[in-house]
């Protein structure tokens, strides 16, 4: 992964572009050669990224953020994921088939962060194996509505948990995220809360949805935010407003491909 084990104040020009490659910063093409990164693109990754002697988890820690943004490892399934999903000429039928996908990966490795115990069960000829289970109290949360894309792979995955839902839109006056519905669990101050929104763009949305779950008793260290496509101000903005959150995505790029709600629910 990008960010993880190389100096990035002494880059070479090969090391800029595998770097950028990861990371996947928008770049300017022109008709006759390659992409080629742009400089602000590269200013971005050197002001995001650090270097972290161990690996650094799942993904990049950010400067002045602290390990909490934690980005899937890439290869050539997550990307061509990303591929399909940003590619305009997809039909619905692919972008839904690739997006819940993703969405699998994503809530895979969310169910990861979650608090496990040790257990030891009896197997079928006798023998005691040592293992883990989850511990109970865990629920996910969607942001309407794009965030309801998200609930299935969860339940596939979890089929009983308890799923809430807020709806967030921007008001029309002033143009600000407003809440209009919260619905969760009655205990949820006593859950780990796996948030779900697939698009992370402005960080705005995502900010007044913490905001409802701490007034509901929740503290920001037991959500876990799942998100497919992030961007790095959005993300930013959201881990400098609630340092104790852990944001789990696949990408950090500065164009979130924000078609993503409509183009799954066909309401193109």
């Amino acid at each position: 992964m990008p960010c993880q084990n190389q100096p990035l104040n002494n880059l070479t020009t090969g090391q800029e572009h595998n770097l950028t490659k990861h990371v996947r910063f928008a770049a300017n093409r022109n008709s006759s050669g390659p992409e080629v990164p742009s400089a602000g693109a590269l200013d971005d990754v050197r002001k995001l990224c650090v270097n972290v002697p161990n690996g650094g988890g799942l993904g990049p820690e950010v400067l002045n953020l602290g390990p909490q943004l934690r980005l899937l490892p890439l290869n050539n399934q997550i990307l061509e994921l990303q591929t399909i999903i940003r590619d305009k000429s997809t039909s619905r039928g692919d972008f839904v088939f690739c997006a819940d996908r993703l969405i699998r990966l994503v809530v895979e490795e969310g169910l990861n962060q979650l608090p496990y115990s040790e257990c030891t069960v009896t197997t079928p000829t006798g023998h005691l194996y040592e293992g883990v289970k989850f511990e109970r109290g865990n629920c996910g949360v969607s942001i309407m509505r794009s965030g309801e894309a998200m609930e299935q792979g969860l339940r596939d995955c979890c089929r009983s948990i308890r799923i809430g839902k807020i709806l967030i839109q921007s008001d029309e006056e002033t143009q600000k995220a407003k809440v209009y519905y919260a619905k969760f669990p009655p205990d949820i101050s006593r859950r780990k809360v796996l948030l779900m929104y697939p698009i992370l763009s402005s960080g705005n949305t995502v900010i007044e949805a913490v905001k409802v779950l701490i007034e509901h008793g929740l503290q920001p260290k037991h959500i876990i935010l799942l998100s497919l496509f992030s961007t790095p101000h959005g993300s930013k903005a959201i881990l400098q407003e609630f340092p104790d959150i852990t944001l789990l995505s696949t990408e950090l790029h500065p164009v979130a491909p924000t078609h993503f709600g409509q183009k799954y629910f066909g309401t193109e």
